[in-house]
């Protein structure tokens, strides 16, 4: 019974920790990508380019876990927000989309395995 117990409670920590905060899970994404100053702030802390707030700096190093793992440690909430930035890219910042493409995957692996899903959803990748 005891070796069932500390199964689940370590099944249970192991998902906590599996998963991306959601610490800035209520950040407005239409405010920062309609936003130049805000946008241009975010843009340039992914690129290597500018500072980045805390909550640019923990996007930043989620990026290469979550592009490899199909975001599994992602909630809907933060798979929905990427979905609407990655559209938002794709039809109005196409030469950004590219450049964070080139950062985040410059032998183009994810852009391949990714692809067909993205184009079902409306985004050019």
């Amino acid at each position: 019974m005891k070796i069932i117990i500390a199964l689940v409670l370590g099944v249970a920590l192991a998902i906590q920790v599996a998963a991306y905060t959601t610490k800035y899970d209520n950040i407005d994404i239409d405010e920062i990508l309609t936003n130049d100053r805000l946008y241009k702030k975010y843009f340039d802390c992914l690129t290597g380019e500018g500072k980045c707030t805390p909550d640019g700096k923990e996007l930043k190093e989620a990026i290469p876990d979550a592009l490899a793992t199909k975001c599994d440690k992602c909630n809907e909430k933060q798979k929905a927000a990427t979905e609407k930035v990655l559209k938002y890219l794709s039809d109005n910042k196409k030469e950004d989309l590219t450049r964070l493409r080139d950062i985040y995957d410059p032998e183009g692996k994810f852009s391949a395995m990714y692809k067909d899903e993205a184009e079902k959803k409306g985004i050019a990748v």
